[in-house]
């Protein structure tokens, strides 16, 4: 594909997949637009980098549809300077989307080569202030540090609580939950110590975070 036709099909992505799926934030739609999405994709599937699916990047593991990572970014309202975890680092391209939003972030990942490939890609595309970790936490984050976002890129068959006490006050957390086909995807809010709010975004289907559990291991 020869850059004019990238240029037109990132326009087409925008336009025809992402704007029409209510994603009218200016901010995000700057970045998906100056974020080299092919840059992420697997080299067997670039032809496909905008396409409106969920491409394949090893490990049974994919990229999200660009119409899901666009309502995610809108929905988790990110500025300047908030501090982001992302659980799923995956082919690190909403990485480099979170960390052009706002930042620093910090992305983990169960499979240490999607750590080392998303550390190279992300260094040639010149985007700093993301620490990368290879780390399992499908169960939640143990660490006492909050955070002001919480994108979690893989979904979980039933909502748990071990995100939660790691947001900020007025933090928000972005999650799928639920089984196959129809998922629901959330936000949830901190808006104070011991309360949350929970808003119903969209139906969509995510694979499940690996280590995930069974159902019964988790609390409602």
């Amino acid at each position: 594909m020869n850059p004019l036709n990238i240029e037109q099909a990132r326009f087409n992505m925008i336009e025809q997949q992402i704007r029409p799926w209510d994603v009218l934030d200016s901010r995000v739609l700057e970045v998906l637009k100056d974020t080299p999405r092919e840059a992420f994709v697997p080299a067997a599937h670039r032809a496909l980098a905008f396409s409106d699916v969920s491409l394949p990047i090893g490990h049974n593991e994919y990229m999200m549809a660009p119409r899901v990572e666009g309502r995610m970014l809108q929905a988790l309202a990110i500025e300047p300077g908030d501090g982001i975890l992302e659980i799923g680092t995956g082919s690190g391209y909403v990485t480099a989307c979170l960390a052009r939003l706002g930042g620093p972030v910090t992305s983990v990942d169960l499979h240490a080569d999607f750590i080392e490939q998303a550390r190279e890609k992300l260094a040639a595309q010149g985007i700093p202030g993301v620490t990368l970790a290879v780390q399992d936490a499908a169960r939640g984050w143990d660490s006492r540090q909050r955070f002001d976002v919480i994108a979690v890129t893989g979904s979980l068959p039933v909502l748990h609580e071990g995100f939660h006490e790691s947001l900020n006050i007025g933090g928000r957390l972005f999650v799928v939950v639920g089984a196959p086909p129809i998922m629901e995807a959330m936000l949830i809010t901190r808006v104070s110590e011991r309360e949350w709010h929970t808003e119903s975004l969209f139906e969509t289907s995510l694979p499940p975070l690996v280590n995930v559990g069974a159902p019964s291991a988790f609390v409602l």
